[in-house]
């Protein structure tokens, strides 16, 4: 909702955040007070209400005890069990499905069938706010949207065609700073480690082509290495294969996600060298263990917990205001160093492999 500012233009929407400062209380105090939610006093309940009504604020429909369907892809079921990474999605996205009473449904989608049963499953239902795709956003999934009459939103995902809003890391601007650190320390021949398949990986791999390209450095169409799936195993056995083959010919290698570099570094420590003298390695992700692996893994730290948290945000202010047009949120990442990267060692030349 917008409130008319000079010459009739509408001003900037009013944040929740504002509503809060303006009442002295948190951030979640006032979404709790707005959406109906138990655990606010009467009295504070209502100086929320008629503070946000006087700023003209769009206060949404009680949402306490409808439901919302997270509809969950097979990948991010196996990556659940295996990374972490969706573990945390879906620690954020529960948090915060408790604290505003909604009733979160995980509901697995492994074909179009299943898809086409969720939906109408959604849509009979009055009690469904609307529905959650984590890890869905391929074209045939999202081509089965059309016309679905409750909102929907990708987690960890986007839509190129932009017919759903969508919340992800900033997958390609992150990317490309992590290539950057590596790029200031030195290393011009840095190898790219990935698992094509998805756009989120494609906008890393994006990331990564830029931070070279805008540091002059050419010829590096070469230093992408591809794994058939997430497993360190594969990492380091691609890594091994490359060293065999080709020689040292790199000096640094950033991986599309934190397993992949948990075996990039064992592979390069398997093949004679060392982690961070002769090779630094940098992961996506920042999992737990990054901090726990031998070295200490330097990671561009993705808001896991804060990308499931947005999105049930998005999702019901898509149902509190119905005629706003799909966004795509992405939220900033930031890097951690640790011990996995050094400068690149002195003259680094390429190590061939013996003839």
């Amino acid at each position: 909702m917008t409130i008319q500012g000079k010459r009739g233009r509408p001003s900037r929407r009013i944040r929740l955040e504002e509503i809060a400062a303006r009442c002295g209380v948190s951030v979640s105090t006032a979404s709790r007070a707005l959406s109906g939610v138990g655990g606010v006093r009467d009295e504070l309940r209502t100086t929320i209400i008629e503070t946000a009504k006087s700023m003209n604020y769009a206060i949404p429909a009680s949402v306490a005890g409808r439901k919302v369907i997270l509809a969950a892809s097979s990948v991010a079921m196996v990556d659940s069990a295996r990374s972490q990474f969706t573990y945390h999605v879906l620690d954020g996205l529960n948090e915060r499905a408790r604290l505003l009473g909604v009733e979160l449904v995980t509901r697995p989608v492994a074909t179009p069938e299943d898809e086409v049963a969720l939906l109408r499953e959604s849509e009979r239902d009055d009690r469904v706010a609307g529905c959650l795709f984590l890890t869905l956003d391929d074209d045939d999934v999202l081509t089965l949207t059309a016309g679905f009459a409750k909102p929907i939103v990708l987690v960890n995902g986007d839509d190129p065609n932009m017919r759903h809003s969508s919340v992800t890391p900033c997958n390609r601007s992150a990317a490309m700073l992590a290539a950057q650190h590596l790029i200031g320390l030195g290393h011009r021949r840095i190898l790219f480690l990935m698992r094509r398949g998805r756009r989120t990986i494609e906008r890393r791999y994006e990331g990564w082509r830029d931070a070279l390209v805008a540091g002059g450095i050419t010829g590096f169409e070469d230093l992408v290495v591809e794994v058939q799936d997430w497993l360190p195993e594969l990492a380091s056995k691609a890594v091994k294969e490359r060293i065999a083959t080709r020689g040292l010919d790199f000096t640094a290698v950033l991986t599309a996600g934190d397993s992949l570099a948990f075996g990039a570094i064992a592979g390069v420590q398997e093949a004679g060298y060392s982690v961070p003298a002769d090779v630094s390695v940098v992961g996506m992700d920042d999992l737990p263990l990054a901090a726990f692996c031998n070295p200490p893994l330097t990671a561009m730290h993705i808001p896991m917990r804060e990308i499931g948290s947005a999105a049930l945000s998005l999702l019901l202010d898509d149902m509190a205001h119905s005629g706003l047009p799909p966004r795509r949120v992405e939220l900033a990442c930031n890097l951690v160093v640790r011990q996995s990267t050094a400068r690149a060692r002195a003259g680094a030349e390429p190590h061939l492999p013996a003839p």
